[in-house]
């Protein structure tokens, strides 16, 4: 996928836009950005409110990393944002298999040039109660298992207090603190030339699902649950929104 100048100037112009409105919103705080790769690489967040692509894409633009996530494919047809999307060269994800295929291709040619994949492990914001990073999906595995991409683990914690999960409004006084922390790149060696059925690819994700909690735990300097939450033992689904029973989302009814 070759960058046009369109594409920078694009990125450039949004990502002006987009650090203006979050260095306004709150304060920032960011650690271990030495162990980011100098070369390609996927990182891995976790993912407790809408505002957190934003909240990472900063930290990773302000290291001239430019940041490629992987967006659900709805969002490339919407008026404006979709624009937006294409023009920044994000990556949509498809449910069909060619779709699929498709994303992975893009993804890899971006880190087979040096780039940042940006990926949720978590597919959505997280179901877990106190926000913590629930069960994964395996395709940020997959895809560093098959092109030997190293995964980086990155925490953060504080956002959500500017725009709660399925929030309608900020809060931005008293101002609040941004907290991202990078972590070492997860060690995925046991899994290496292994078949990717499901064991190996489930064992890889929850392999990153720790080392993504671990770092989220020092940032709160709380202990996570020793179960990580399970939407389907929960019988919740695993895309769009959701509220717990007996709640309501902050401005109004959502239905889940």
């Amino acid at each position: 996928m070759k960058e046009s100048a369109k594409s920078r100037t694009t990125f450039v112009v949004i990502a002006a836009i987009a650090r203006t409105a979050l260095n306004l919103a709150m304060n920032r705080q960011w650690s271990g950005l030495e162990k980011l790769p100098s070369g390609g690489f996927i990182a891995a967040p976790n993912h407790c409110t809408e505002i957190d692509p934003l909240v990472v894409g900063h930290m990773f633009y302000n290291q001239k990393r430019a940041p490629h996530f992987l967006a659900k494919a709805g969002l490339f047809k919407v008026p404006v944002v979709g624009w937006v999307l294409h023009a920044t060269q994000q990556i949509p994800v498809e449910r069909s298999t060619a779709g699929a295929n498709r994303s992975l291709q893009l993804a890899q040619e971006i880190v087979g040039k040096g780039g940042a994949i940006i990926i949720y492990p978590e597919g959505t914001l997280t179901r877990d109660p106190d926000l913590w990073p629930m069960k994964g999906h395996t395709g940020a595995a997959r895809l560093a298992l098959e092109g030997g991409i190293p995964v980086v683990p990155v925490a953060h914690w504080g956002a959500h207090e500017v725009f709660p999960r399925y929030g309608k409004r900020f809060h931005l006084f008293p101002r609040k603190t941004a907290r991202v922390v990078v972590g070492e790149p997860v060690d995925l060696s046991a899994f290496e030339g292994r078949p990717l059925d499901k064991a190996t690819l489930t064992g890889a994700t929850e392999a990153i699902m720790d080392a993504i909690t671990h770092l989220l735990a020092e940032l709160r300097a709380e202990v996570p649950p020793v179960e990580r939450w399970d939407p389907a033992k929960q019988q919740q689904s695993t895309h769009g929104r959701f509220v717990e029973r007996g709640q309501q989302p902050e401005g109004g009814t959502e239905t889940p």
